[in-house]
């Protein structure tokens, strides 16, 4: 008996909160706007956008036989080889004193991504900026000091630039729709729990339903406010299926 009362406390009228939540619906409107508004002028106002531009190494030299399929495979091996190479200190330290750069070794290499597309012998070397032309500058720096590097060091012919820089104006890291349609949903969702928890945590009758659903006892008549009279605060009651019982004695004297 006790286990079945336990069970009814805890239940929660899904049906009730979806018109509770609907009563609500212009604060969760107000509430989404103002989040989503919250999150246009975060990115666009507080962000600092950056500028990506990429340079492209092709990994055989010239020396290399295209139809050679192991000088192909060896080229394959070496693109990881290529890639410590770009990012070793030697070749970041002469990047950034032949821009002149402001810059240490490890904040260069938070800038610089180095990465080699599945099935290609081709090196993509990306650096990141808040100008677009700085951030075309440091990619194709890289580039060349990379091939002059890796042509010392493998005793080989240096690799070709496919593709230097290109200095866009589009930001990379500035997701201003993405961010005020984030912003949009969690205000909606951060009123909406504010809704139900004061619902939930709200212990008095505010209607006769409420005295039939909660103390099973039916309403028998209304008594009408008086002009004047303000509405007095439902009388406090645990909102707990099966605490009240009906039974005898409702209406002894």
């Amino acid at each position: 008996m006790n286990q079945n009362i336990e069970n009814n406390e805890i239940e929660i009228d899904l049906i009730e909160l979806l018109y509770l939540l609907r009563s609500k619906l212009a604060a969760l409107i107000i509430a989404a706007i103002v989040c989503a508004a919250a999150g246009f002028s975060y990115t666009a106002f507080v962000v600092q956008p950056l500028y990506s531009s990429t340079s492209q190494l092709y990994i055989l030299t010239q020396s290399t036989s295209l139809t050679s399929l192991a000088d192909i495979q060896v080229g394959t091996q070496l693109t990881q080889d290529y890639m410590e190479l770009i990012k070793s200190r030697p070749v970041v330290e002469e990047v950034i004193e032949n821009l002149k750069l402001d810059s240490t070794y490890e904040e260069m290499l938070e800038q610089l991504t180095v990465d080699n597309p599945s099935n290609t012998r081709i090196l993509k070397i990306s650096a990141k900026s808040d100008e677009p032309k700085t951030a075309k500058a440091i990619a194709d720096e890289f580039a060349d000091v990379s091939k002059q590097r890796i042509s010392q060091i493998m005793c080989t012919d240096e690799p070709s630039v496919v593709a230097y820089g290109y200095a866009s104006d589009k930001p990379v890291n500035v997701p201003t729709a993405k961010n005020t349609v984030i912003g949009g949903l969690l205000g909606a969702l951060l009123a909406a729990a504010v809704v139900i928890v004061l619902y939930l945590l709200n212990d008095t009758i505010q209607s006769s339903e409420d005295i039939e659903k909660y103390l099973g006892l039916n309403t028998l008549a209304a008594i009408p406010l008086q002009g004047g009279e303000k509405k007095k605060k439902g009388t406090r009651v645990k909102k707990k299926v099966g605490q009240y019982k009906r039974g005898k004695g409702h209406g002894k004297k």
